[in-house]
């Protein structure tokens, strides 16, 4: 069975200082193959990840970062093998898992007002614990590319004559060029040919 979390690395939160946290890691060869498996990578050659965490009032912590990974992926065009390079920013708030209905009530209200800027709803704080680890693994895989390509690749149709008979007004045609069109119906109360009034 895949395990939906390859990648841990928990903070507790009561254990931040005041004056915040910074921490570094890279996954492991058993937890970069755990993660290639779960998002059907052919490999994760290398994947770190490097955060701050500040407290903010009301228990919140501010998390601030990026990941860098590199994947071997397999290219749809030529199905060669590529690998590509992902540095993904990260930039959430979390926050008490009883703060969290609230706090989303007041980013949809900032969404439906006329701001520019709207945040992003804050993740859950859950058992007093921040997964760093979780967290660079989703910021990693949404980066992914799902149709990958090198860069050199082209995808070209095959060159297809169509043949005359197919096209769609042929039948049409050929009705048409099997007899004379027919004569126009005489409407009632006309004249006929011979001049009769």
């Amino acid at each position: 069975m895949k395990s939906a979390d390859p990648w841990r690395f928990p903070i507790v939160v009561a254990q931040i200082p005041d004056t915040g946290l910074h921490r570094a890691f890279e996954a492991s060869d058993a937890t970069r193959a755990a993660m290639a498996d779960l998002a059907d990578l052919r490999e994760v050659t290398s994947a770190s990840a490097s955060f701050d965490l500040t407290p903010k009032s009301g228990g919140r912590v501010h998390v601030t970062g990026e990941v860098r990974a590199r994947i071997g992926q397999t290219c749809v065009v030529t199905l060669d093998p590529i690998e590509n390079e992902i540095n993904e920013t990260v930039d959430l708030m979390f926050a008490p898992s009883e703060q969290i209905r609230s706090l989303s009530a007041l980013v949809d209200e900032a969404a439906q007002s006329e701001d520019e800027e709207v945040p992003d709803p804050p993740e859950p704080i859950i058992d007093g614990v921040i997964d760093l680890g979780r967290l660079a693994t989703d910021a990693l895989f949404l980066a992914i590319d799902p149709y990958p390509r090198r860069p050199d690749a082209t995808f070209d149709l095959p060159a297809e004559i169509m043949d005359p008979a197919d096209h769609p007004f042929a039948a049409l045609k050929a009705l048409q060029s099997d007899g004379k069109p027919s004569p126009a119906k005489k409407r009632p109360g006309t004249s006929g040919d011979d001049g009769d009034l």
